[in-house]
């Protein structure tokens, strides 16, 4: 019986590089392949670990060799200039935050990359993450926390059924010292590479010189007003804020301030005093769930309205527009239109959207 053949995604980092040494050992005919993502004028030498680099390319390369498995890279910079760049701009012009990282995730990493695989004639695709999928007893796919402090399953609720039951995610059940200890056992070269922390396409995490830069345009300056309009002052462009903001507005109050509202149209920021960044409802659109296809009554879950907030209690309600209603038992701090919020049923990911 031949192996299932299965293409990994790898950047260059220790937990694609342990994946394979995983999948390897589990039995399968591995090959390892770099997406290249970043357009040549975003492509740079890169020793701190950052994401999608030329030396990130450079290491997955050299892991594949030492495993000796088969290392491609395949080209999708126009895809990814599409709907990942082009996302991000076009989101912040409207006063919204994206999560460039879910959307590559989206659109690349798991759709297009298992576009390639079927045309290749891999029978699955595999990645690092930290999450775990399971089929039930009905034949659903489900996604489900990893058990390990290292759980990535908030950037992976739009993925599919068919993606799915076609994706491996091997180290689902090991923590991050785990995976950097198998690595130095195997001799990698990346056990101890740093993780990429920023956006890979964004310089020293500067989002309103990029943005300035990609579009050629500057943002222009307007008004900074409080819940009733008045006007507190002048902002340098809604692009230098996000919800929540306190630091770095460029004018002092003399007391604390929150950004609270973006609004694109007027070129306003509002802002507000302690206590004003916190929400107890929020609204979502372009919705995914996974363990059923659509949400036609309430359910009690748990919503994380950030990768780094602790899932807090909460009801779905479905309203007009197939949007979703979530209402939270306790408010929730900096509610930001673009970012996610995802849902949780204890381990297992109900699904998510886009927070309007």
């Amino acid at each position: 019986m031949s192996k299932k053949k299965v293409l990994l995604g790898m950047s260059g980092g220790v937990d694609s590089s342990v994946a394979a040494l995983l999948l390897l050992k589990a039995g399968y005919d591995v090959t390892g392949m770099t997406m290249r993502l970043r357009p040549d004028a975003y492509m740079q030498q890169s020793a701190s670990g950052g994401c999608c680099s030329l030396d990130d390319i450079d290491d997955a390369r050299r892991v594949c060799y030492q495993l000796g498995i088969e290392h491609l890279v395949l080209n999708f910079t126009e895809q990814f200039e599409r709907d990942v760049i082009q996302y991000f701009a076009g989101q912040y012009a409207a006063g919204r935050t994206p999560n460039p990282c879910i959307a590559c995730n989206r659109h690349l990493k798991f759709d297009a990359m298992l576009q390639k695989a079927r045309l290749l004639g891999y029978d699955y695709i595999a990645t690092g993450h930290y999450a775990v999928i399971e089929q039930n007893s009905a034949g659903r796919w489900l996604l489900k926390k990893a058990p390990a402090s290292k759980d990535q399953s908030y950037v992976l609720y739009s993925l599919t059924q068919d993606q799915l039951a076609h994706t491996l995610m091997p180290l689902g059940a090991y923590t991050k010292p785990e995976a950097r200890r198998m690595a130095e056992e195997a001799g990698l070269r990346v056990a101890h590479k740093p993780d990429s922390q920023e956006i890979c396409f964004v310089e020293d995490n500067d989002y309103a010189g990029f943005l300035e830069r990609y579009t050629g345009k500057k943002a222009p300056e307007g008004d900074f007003v409080d819940a009733e309009g008045h006007v507190l002052g002048r902002h340098r462009g809604i692009t230098h804020y996000t919800i929540g903001q306190r630091k770095g507005l460029g004018v002092s109050f003399g007391r604390p301030m929150y950004v609270t509202k973006i609004d694109a149209v007027l070129n306003r920021v509002t802002l507000g005093e302690e206590g004003s960044q916190y929400a107890s409802s929020l609204l979502a659109d372009d919705l995914n769930f996974i363990p059923f296809d659509t949400l036609d009554k309430p359910l009690q879950v748990h919503a994380k309205v950030r990768y780094q907030a602790r899932p807090a209690e909460a009801v779905l309600t479905p309203v007009e527009h197939g949007r979703v209603r979530v209402d939270f038992a306790e408010a929730q701090r900096s509610i930001t239109p673009g970012q996610a919020v995802v849902f949780y049923d204890g381990d297992l990911v109900v699904g998510g959207g886009t927070i309007v």
